[in-house]
């Protein structure tokens, strides 16, 4: 898929686990994890600007586009 979700750095840099995260976005921790492994459809823009609130960064750390082909 050409858009790759980068949650799970941003997590990480922060030291932020999965729970916390979800709990302070509102979100389940199962619509997370869908969100992580890029099995996601859409996001709305209220989730991505909750998720960018929380971890106090741009919508482009959240998402990446690679072209297909590109690791």
């Amino acid at each position: 898929m050409p858009i790759v979700v980068r949650i799970d750095l941003e997590l990480a840099r922060r030291k932020m686990g999965v729970g916390e995260f979800a709990e302070r976005v509102g979100l389940t921790p199962a619509n997370v994890a869908v969100l992580k492994n890029g099995r996601a459809k859409a996001v709305r823009f209220s989730t991505l600007e909750a998720m960018c609130r929380v971890l106090e960064c741009q919508p482009g750390d959240l998402l990446e586009y690679v072209p297909d082909g590109e690791p």
